[in-house]
C-alpha cells in the first residue's frame, strides 16, 4: 500500500493530467482477477499522490508502462532479454516527460525497444498491474508499480533490437524460454484472462 497523503487531502489536490486521465481509465475498468482489482485501489491510491508518482525519481517506487505484444492470434508473445534482469520479459519502461498518458508511454516503450511501427493496442485499459521489488542493479528504483498493457503487431514485421535489450524474440504463449522473468507466466495468464483468450 503505497504511503503519502490523507484521501482528504489528494482530493483536494488539482492533478495533471496524466494523473487525472490514469486514474479515469483505472477507475473505470473492472478487472476480471479478483488479485487483480485488489491492486487496482492500491494503484488509485498511488496515482492520486500526484506526479512524483508517474516519475522515476525522487521517489524509489514508481509506475512504470509495460506492453504485452502479441500476434492476431494471442498464441505468440514477444519478448525482449532485458540486459540488466538478466531475464526475458514484455517490453516497457519508465513513463517520461513528454508522454501524454500511461499507456502511451507503454506503447511508446514498446516501439522504441521493439523497433515495430505497426503496433495496434487492444484498448486503452490496463490488462496487468503488478509491483515488484528490483535489485541492486537498478540503481535509485526499488520497486516498480507496473501498469501493462496489449497490442497486436503482425509476426512478420521486421523487430528492431535496442540498447536496453540483448535479443527480442517471438515464443509461444504455453511455451515460455526457461529463463522468463519471475512469475512471467501468472502474469501472461492474468493477461490472457483479461482479454478473453484463456
Amino acid at each position: 500500500m503505497p504511503t503519502g497523503d490523507s484521501p482528504t487531502t489528494t482530493s483536494a489536490r488539482t492533478l495533471s493530467p496524466i494523473a487525472a486521465g490514469f486514474l479515469e481509465d483505472l477507475r473505470g475498468w473492472t478487472p476480471v482477477s479478483p488479485a487483480q482489482r485488489r491492486l487496482q485501489q492500491d494503484y488509485v491510491d498511488l496515482a492520486a499522490q500526484g506526479d512524483e508518482a508517474f516519475r522515476r525519481r525522487p521517489r524509489p517506487e514508481h509506475l512504470t508502462a509495460s506492453c504485452f505484444i502479441f500476434d492476431d492470434t494471442l498464441t505468440q508473445v514477444l519478448l525482449c532479454f532485458h540486459g540488466k534482469g538478466r531475464f526475458w520479459v514484455q517490453l516497457g519502461g519508465h513513463i517520461e516527460d513528454a508522454d501524454d498518458s500511461v499507456p502511451e508511454a507503454a506503447f511508446r516503450e514498446a516501439a522504441e525497444e521493439s523497433g515495430l511501427t505497426t503496433l495496434r493496442p487492444l484498448r486503452r485499459t490496463p490488462v496487468d498491474l503488478n509491483v515488484h521489488p528490483l535489485g541492486s542493479g537498478f540503481s535509485h528504483c526499488t520497486a516498480h508499480w507496473d501498469v501493462g498493457y496489449a497490442a497486436i503487431a503482425p509476426r512478420d514485421a521486421r523487430i528492431v533490437v535496442s540498447e536496453e535489450s540483448e535479443d527480442v524474440a517471438w515464443w509461444p504463449v504455453d511455451r515460455l524460454p526457461a529463463d522468463a522473468a519471475d512469475e512471467f507466466d501468472v502474469r501472461l495468464h492474468t493477461v490472457l484472462t483479461e482479454l478473453g483468450a484463456s
